[in-house]
């Protein structure tokens, strides 16, 4: 008995014992879900030694990097974006294809907290063998949005994903961080609300690839197509930010599942257009620099925080702002100036 009781703890230790860098590439090359979640968290987790192994591993998953859809998903609260996502996850996974799904989870800024409830909001999906899904946690940052959510796309393709859905929560900041990591940004519409252009900003039109109008089914149908139209009519005062590719508007249910297939098909044909003009490899180039800058301020900020001299000079420069006796630019170029003399001094 005490034999096996020793055993059991044994193999307890065993179970939560790191993997090496070599375990979790060999693991992530291998699908094994297990490994695959834990890889991710990895590039989450903000312990130095465990910012190092996640980059030995990135560097060893770069070459089979690159070759998956990168679709983002992205709209007000109520169109439908987790249903969606569920439907046409599920029509791609039918087909045979393999499909990871990304939720970027705003942490909230009171609490710490997060909307951690992707799986049961796409009950299909998240039991199908073919299908990943994980929410990704921003902490509260946009260069938190660009590098989890890359990372994990990044480690998703590695273990042979076909397509990878990024789906947003609303129409914000983070939308733009998401549709700088994208292929394809799709954004979703609804009818039936009232002036229909005034729940989603101009910003948002340009970074579109494609409107859909959701929830173009029952009696709302003519509602959807009457919405469709005045988002054509707005998208021709847009200039596309491409040459090859006009944005389309188009209308679908995710609950009937209508429409979904000549949806993907435009998204295909995007694909393939900006694969031969060379469009698609620039822009993924442009990405990959952008992403650089983004972790050098990202990294900046978080360093200069961390600083206890610097740290110690920020608050009275914050009171002092607050109370006007100085110019936010002034206050800047001090912390700036307390991080350089820290450098030096070292």
């Amino acid at each position: 008995m005490a034999s096996r009781k020793r055993a059991s703890r044994s193999s307890v230790r065993t179970s939560r014992t790191e993997p090496t860098v070599d375990e979790y590439v060999e693991g992530v090359l291998a699908n094994n879900r297990a490994i695959l979640a834990r890889a991710i968290t990895l590039t989450e987790s903000r312990r130095p030694e465990h910012q190092q192994m996640a980059e030995a591993m990135l560097l060893r998953l770069l070459p089979r990097c690159g070759k998956a859809h990168r679709v983002g998903v992205t709209g007000v609260p109520g169109v439908g974006k987790s249903t969606f996502i569920d439907a046409l996850g599920t029509q791609l996974t039918a087909q045979g294809q393999r499909v990871a799904v990304l939720a970027v989870d705003p942490t909230s800024s009171r609490t710490g907290g997060s909307i951690l409830g992707d799986k049961t909001r796409m009950e299909r999906l998240s039991r199908d063998d073919r299908a990943f899904i994980r929410p990704s946690p921003t902490a509260g940052t946009l260069g938190g949005v660009t590098r989890r959510t890359r990372e994990a796309m990044h480690i998703c393709e590695a273990a042979g994903f076909d397509v990878v859905l990024v789906e947003t929560v609303g129409v914000g900041q983070s939308e733009v961080a998401v549709s700088e990591m994208v292929d394809f940004f799709l954004v979703l519409a609804i009818a039936g609300a009232g002036d229909e252009l005034q729940g989603i900003k101009r910003g948002i039109l340009e970074l579109a690839d494609m409107i859909a109008v959701n929830k173009a089914d029952g009696n709302n149908k003519s509602r959807a197509t009457r919405a469709a139209s005045e988002y054509a009519g707005a998208m021709h005062l847009i200039t596309p930010a491409g040459a090859s590719w006009v944005p389309p508007v188009v209308t679908c249910s995710a609950l009937k599942g209508t429409g979904l297939d000549d949806l993907w098909h435009s998204i295909l044909e995007h694909r393939e257009r900006l694969t031969a003009s060379g469009e698609l490899a620039a822009k993924r180039r442009g990405q990959m620099l952008r992403w650089m800058w983004t972790l050098v301020e990202d990294r900046l900020v978080t360093s200069l925080r961390s600083d206890r001299a610097v740290a110690s000079a920020i608050v009275p420069l914050e009171a002092d702002v607050l109370a006007g006796r100085l110019t936010p630019s002034i206050a800047a170029d001090r912390i700036l100036r307390a991080f350089a003399e820290r450098d030096r001094a070292r």
